[in-house]
């Protein structure tokens, strides 16, 4: 069954700066249009970023902020008093910038989440919302979705969000070990909010992430009921020092611990090589 919310007032406005985000990043593609990519990008990470610094400077005077735009985001040690704050909103004001720069792509997001020092999980998130704004639809632990039921096909194969140019080198060996099915998607947001929703039954990444490509997803994803974790099994943490955290896995309960033993067969291979350097993109 879905989690209790812990803070229903949070939650709502996650849900709302994830909404307000995601129409303004609509307006922002369809004024520049998909003539300059690169172009495209900027302007969409800067108005989203500016936008949800904003709204929270209002909303939340008191809470840091940890977001992929600030320019010493990667840096190791404490940022701005974070470390020591009680409340920090991870913050990804457009994940998925390639797909957001393709015209006609709809798998990129928008992710807001908080973490808090007082949360009984592992994790810490408290809120989150996954703003899906070309699919006209907000993820968020206000009113988690239903838990997603196993699919429509018993016996068929496990159905594994994969990247669309970049996926982990050992996940070809893995879904044929476990008889899945890869399927390429872009943002890391739309992968785990694919399996929030039951169109695919587990996303597995290892290519090198941060706290903010994952902290919202996450957090809808386990109020939903789902599996979280480090591909070895161990928590996830956020606001961390450093906040890169490379790998993940988000699944269906039950698919869970067959995933974590074929993990850990694929990893304790020597030759495997289980990651690349972290690039924060997931497409």
């Amino acid at each position: 069954m879905p989690q209790p919310n812990p803070s229903d007032s949070d939650a709502r406005l996650a849900r709302h700066l994830a909404a307000r985000a995601g129409e303004l990043l609509l307006r922002v593609r369809a004024e520049h249009g998909h003539a300059d990519p690169a172009a495209l990008k900027a302007a969409g990470d800067r108005a989203a970023h500016d936008l949800l610094r904003s709204e929270l400077a209002g909303s939340r005077p008191d809470d840091a902020v940890l977001s992929e735009e600030d320019a010493d985001s990667r840096r190791v040690g404490e940022r701005a008093g974070r470390l020591g704050a009680d409340r920090v909103w991870i913050i990804d004001p457009l994940d998925g910038t390639r797909e957001f720069s393709e015209a006609g792509r709809s798998d990129w997001a928008v992710h807001v989440a908080l973490w808090a020092r007082n949360a009984s999980t592992p994790h810490g998130l408290v809120a989150g919302a996954v703003g899906l704004p070309a699919q006209h639809r907000v993820l968020a632990t206000d009113v988690p979705p239903p838990t997603p039921e196993p699919g429509d096909q018993p016996g068929g194969p496990i159905r594994v969000a994969a990247s669309r140019s970049r996926p982990p080198v050992f996940l070809t060996d893995l879904a044929e070990e476990v008889g899945a099915q890869l399927v390429p998607m872009g943002s890391a947001g739309a992968k785990i909010a694919a399996v929030v929703t039951g169109e695919v039954d587990a996303y597995i990444h290892a290519g090198g992430q941060y706290e903010w490509d994952s902290a919202a997803p996450v957090a809808v994803a386990t109020a939903t009921g789902l599996h979280a974790s480090r591909i070895d099994g161990s928590p996830l943490r956020y606001n961390q020092a450093d906040p890169r955290l490379p790998d993940l896995l988000v699944c269906r309960q039950d698919l869970a611990e067959p995933l974590l033993a074929a993990l850990r067969r694929q990893l304790s291979d020597s030759t495997t090589t289980a990651t690349r350097p972290a690039t924060g993109r997931d497409s």
